[in-house]
């Protein structure tokens, strides 16, 4: 069974900072790219950061670098996202999503419920 659970969202100031994780099943955990995407009210879906641990990199989306990272506890079986210098835009829902190859497209087999993200003052 493939599962992702999201937690860490609220409601911060901008230049604030959160932490999402993702807890995975370890079937999830284990397949060949983890990540997450986020998707705004009238928008697609996008990518924030994807990453394989298997050597395939690691690829953050131009708007979050420098801003936002991604790591994992691989006792906890848990991917997380810390989020600093947060800007209004990006408030989104934020997924974890997990895929048998590394892409930045929003075409992976597996989602998490998602969790929302609001940076306002």
């Amino acid at each position: 069974q493939v599962e992702l659970v999201e937690s860490g969202g609220g409601l911060v100031q901008p230049g604030g900072s959160l932490r999402l994780s993702c807890a995975a099943s370890e079937r999830a955990f284990n397949m060949y790219s983890l990540g997450w995407f986020r998707q705004a009210p009238g928008k697609e879906r996008e990518h924030v950061v994807v990453a394989s641990w298997s050597g395939g990199g690691t690829y953050y989306r131009d708007s979050v670098k420098g801003r936002f990272t991604i790591s994992r506890d691989n006792a906890k079986k848990t991917v997380y996202l810390q989020m600093n210098s947060l800007k209004p835009e990006d408030t989104a829902v934020y997924y974890c999503a997990a895929h048998r190859f590394l892409t930045t497209d929003p075409i992976y087999e597996y989602w998490g419920q998602g969790t929302q993200v609001t940076v306002s003052s």
